[in-house]
C-alpha cells in the first residue's frame, strides 16, 4: 500500500471523531475525489449564458489553463424550459441558450486539448416535458408517469415517494424505477465517450436519496464527483458550536449516503468564513477540537471549498445573490481556500470580471498552493484564531494569516505573497 493511500485510510477511520457523529458508517475508500492537487473553476455565473457560455470557456481556454486550474465545471448542457439549464427537458438536445453542439463540443475539446478536466452540471433531481408537464422525450422512459413521484404536486405520478425533497419547478423523477436509473447512466455515459467530460457536479442532491448518486457514479467511473447538498441552518444563524456541527453533520451524512463515492460543497466552511471575516471573529475558524471548523477540517478529502457560486454569490449585470460573500474580504476568503485542504473552487466572476488585481492574487495563491504541494489532505496546525486574526501552518511549509491582527511565523520563513488582510510566507 502506497504512502498516500494509507493516509487516506488513516483519514477516513478518523472521520469526525470529534463529532461523535452516531451515523457514521465505517469509512472505506473513498471515490471519484480527484487527484488530490485539483483546483475548481467554476465555468460561468448567472448571466453568462447573455454572452455565449461555451464560446467564452473555449475563448478563454489558454487563461484558464495558465492560470493553474484543472477542472473547470460547465452548466447544465442539455434543452431546458430556463435560460440557466436547471430545468432540463430533452437531455440528448444539446442546443440551448448557452450555445449550439457544436459551440459546446469546441469548449469540451478545447479544454481537454490542454489537459483540463470538463465537469458536467447534471440536474437529474427533477426534469420538463418536451410540451407539457411530464410528455418527456429524447429520451422517454419506458413509462413516463412511472418515472415521475406519487407525491410530485403534478398529482399523475405512478411512481414511488419521493426519496428526498420536493422540487415544485419540475416533475420530481423517481430514482427507485430501473427506467430512470438506465436513461440516466446511458445518457451520462454518452456525456462522458462522446462529449469528453470527465466528472459530474450533482444540482439538488437534497431532492434525492444520495445512495443513487452513489449508483450513477459506479455507472460511469467519473474523474470526480462533487454534490451540492446546502444544509439547512437552525437556530441563531450567528451562533457557533453544536449549531455548526449539525450544519457540517448533514454534509457528512449525505457523503455517507453514497457510499462515500462523492465529495460535496463545503457550505459550513463558506458560512463560517463569512462570519469570521465580516464581523472580526476569526475564533470562528478553529472547532474545539483544534481543526478548521468547515467539512475540511472533519474530511478534507471529500470536501469542496468555495467563496461564491452562481447561486449564493452576485453576477455581472445582476444575479441570484443570495448567500453573498462582502466584496470587501473577497482577498482573505481566497487566502484561506487556496492555501488548505480540500479542493478549492473559484467563481469565475472573481477571476474574469471583478478586475485585474484580485486575478492576480487568485492566480500567485494557486501557484503557491502547487508550489508547495498543498492536497485536498494537507495537514494544518493552526496557530492562533481570536477577535482579529487567524494563522496557520499547512503542509508544513506554507504559513497563511488572514485578518487586521498582526502575526509572523517567524524569520526562517519568507513572505511570498499579501494583500488586503493576509499575507502568506514559505520555507
Amino acid at each position: 500500500m502506497r504512502v498516500r493511500e494509507i493516509k487516506r485510510v488513516l483519514l477516513l477511520f478518523i472521520v469526525c471523531s470529534a463529532l461523535l457523529l452516531s451515523t457514521l458508517i465505517t469509512p472505506v475508500e473513498a471515490a471519484y475525489s480527484g487527484s488530490g492537487s485539483d483546483v475548481i473553476l467554476q465555468g460561468f455565473h448567472w448571466n453568462s449564458w447573455k454572452y455565449g457560455t461555451w464560446n467564452s470557456i473555449k475563448n478563454n481556454a489558454d487563461a484558464i489553463n495558465d492560470a493553474g486550474f484543472t477542472m473547470v465545471w460547465l452548466p447544465p448542457v442539455s434543452a431546458s424550459a430556463d435560460d440557466n439549464g436547471y430545468l432540463p427537458s430533452e437531455w440528448y438536445n444539446l442546443n440551448s441558450k448557452r450555445g449550439s453542439e457544436s459551440e459546446l463540443r469546441a469548449a469540451v475539446t478545447a479544454l481537454n486539448n490542454r489537459g483540463i478536466k470538463p465537469i458536467a452540471d447534471i440536474v437529474i433531481n427533477h426534469r420538463v416535458g418536451t410540451t407539457n408537464w411530464a410528455d418527456f422525450s429524447n429520451p422517454a422512459f419506458d413509462d413516463n408517469n412511472h418515472a415521475v413521484t406519487n407525491d410530485d404536486e403534478w398529482g399523475q405520478g405512478t411512481g414511488n415517494a419521493d426519496t428526498g425533497g420536493g422540487y415544485a419547478a419540475g416533475r420530481d423523477l423517481d430514482h427507485t424505477y430501473y427506467s430512470v436509473q438506465s436513461r440516466i447512466e446511458n445518457w451520462m455515459n454518452w456525456l462522458k465517450t462522446d462529449i469528453g467530460f470527465k466528472g459530474w457536479r450533482y444540482d439538488y442532491v437534497k431532492g434525492y436519496s444520495g445512495y443513487y448518486n452513489g449508483i450513477y457514479n459506479d455507472a460511469t467511473s467519473p474523474y470526480f464527483s462533487v454534490g451540492e447538498y446546502w444544509p439547512d441552518i437552525t437556530g441563531d444563524y450567528y451562533a457557533s458550536g453544536d449549531n455548526v456541527n449539525y450544519h457540517k453533520q448533514q454534509l457528512m451524512d449525505w457523503i455517507n449516503a453514497t457510499g462515500q463515492k462523492s465529495t460535496a460543497f463545503d457550505f459550513t466552511t463558506k458560512w463560517q468564513l463569512m462570519l469570521a471575516t465580516s464581523r472580526s471573529e476569526y475564533w470562528r475558524l478553529r472547532d474545539s477540537s483544534g481543526n478548521p471548523i468547515g467539512a475540511i477540517g472533519c474530511w478534507p478529502e471529500m470536501s469542496v471549498t468555495f467563496i461564491d457560486n452562481h447561486d449564493t454569490g452576485a453576477s455581472p449585470e445582476g444575479g441570484q445573490d443570495l448567500w453573498a460573500f462582502d466584496n470587501n474580504h473577497l482577498e482573505e476568503g481566497y487566502a484561506y481556500i487556496l492555501t488548505h485542504p480540500g479542493t478549492p473552487c473559484v467563481y469565475w466572476p472573481h477571476y474574469f470580471d471583478w478586475g485585474n488585481d484580485l486575478q492576480s492574487k487568485i492566480k500567485t495563491l494557486i501557484n503557491l498552493r502547487k508550489e508547495q504541494g498543498i492536497t485536498s489532505t494537507s495537514p494544518v496546525s493552526i496557530q492562533v484564531a481570536d477577535g482579529s486574526k487567524y494563522a496557520a501552518i499547512i503542509n508544513n511549509s506554507l504559513a497563511v494569516k488572514i485578518g487586521p491582527g498582526d502575526w509572523s511565523p517567524g524569520s526562517a520563513w519568507t513572505l511570498r505573497a499579501s494583500g488586503n488582510k493576509w499575507a502568506v510566507w514559505t520555507q
